[in-house]
């Protein structure tokens, strides 16, 4: 089981994809009109999309992507977001005599959408609030091809929901007409995924040093249901990602065990509907840290990584500090 945090900085705008996500809405008829105002893309199908297309990061597990914190200013005309993501998850094989394998992932998402409505030359910014929680399981079975290669066939399945809250605004928007308006007040969107995944685990273990190297491709389909009559949506979600460690003893003893570094590398590719929506196709992730070795002791942990990590894509680079156990 591993927990990270994770903060990135933008170094370009991002491209249009979750910036994009636009809501529709009515304000005061006295100032804006007996019709009310529509605010700017909106495909209500087009946006339930998106929805689920950012959720899509939540479902995979991903050590680039298992905590994202990205800000865009508010000073553009055409609004401001915020997204903030964190993921909890972990996976393993039960025996070499039961090669079952079982992994699983919880994660929370936030997403603070600032849209600008206008009419002529008047101009309004409303804010938003859409939040999201996800579950992810998964089952597979590991194929021997080699004493260190196996082959695994991994079957996943998600549970999320996403809603959406103009509470912090409601002073803002005083009449509300036609069913937009429904999903972004205390609205709600329900998703359920189904696709799998497939892996080629390497495991090269010596007196003197560990190498781990997993190579991984997830294909999992997002749809929604019952959710609220605005809203209907699909995404896939879709990655390649490579992940490599390297442990060997420091030469210091604690806890009657070797202290180890460790140096990892992760590379990341988004595919499908994941691609370029954040602003990026693709993360790569370089770390260093420590393991903690308590074996010895009768105690429920076996060892403990911290590790520091470097990450960068384009449009984004950032940090992020790793914690992680093992059982």
């Amino acid at each position: 089981m591993e927990t990270r945090i994770v903060g990135f900085r933008k170094r370009a705008s991002s491209r249009a994809g979750a910036w994009a996500l636009a809501a529709t809405c009515a304000a005061p008829a006295t100032a804006w009109g007996q019709q009310g105002l529509r605010l700017s893309q909106d495909d209500l199908q087009k946006r339930a999309n998106g929805v689920l297309a950012l959720m899509s990061f939540s479902i995979v597990p991903d050590i680039t992507t298992s905590s994202l914190n990205i800000g865009s200013g508010g000073g553009s005309t055409t609004g401001s977001n915020e997204f903030f993501m964190t993921q909890l998850g972990g996976g393993d094989t039960i025996s070499d005599s039961v090669p079952i394998y079982l992994e699983g992932v919880l994660a929370g998402s936030r997403y603070d959408p600032t849209f600008v409505a206008t009419q002529g030359a008047e101009t309004r910014r409303i804010p938003t609030k859409w939040n999201s929680i996800s579950a992810t399981g998964g089952i597979g079975w590991d194929f021997k091809l080699t004493d260190e290669l196996k082959l695994r066939p991994i079957f996943n399945f998600a549970l999320g929901n996403v809603t959406s809250d103009l509470r912090a605004a409601s002073w803002y928007v005083g009449q509300r007409t036609g069913k937009d308006i429904d999903f972004l007040d205390r609205g709600s969107l329900n998703a359920y995924g189904l696709g799998g995944s497939i892996m080629l685990d390497y495991e090269h273990y010596r007196p003197g040093y560990e190498v781990d190297v997993e190579l991984r491709y997830s294909d999992i389909r997002l749809q929604s249901f019952d959710s609220s009559a605005a809203v209907s949506g699909n995404a896939v979600a879709q990655s390649a990602n490579l992940w490599a460690r390297y442990r060997a003893p420091t030469g210091a003893i604690l806890l009657q065990r070797p202290l180890r570094y460790v140096l990892e590398l992760t590379h990341s590719e988004f595919l499908g509907d994941q691609k370029g929506i954040l602003g990026f196709d693709r993360l790569t992730s370089v770390g260093a840290g420590l393991e903690l070795d308590s074996s010895a002791y009768d105690v429920f942990i076996t060892r403990t990584r911290l590790v520091g990590r470097y990450v960068f894509g384009n449009n984004v680079s950032g940090f992020s500090v790793g914690l992680a156990v093992s059982f």
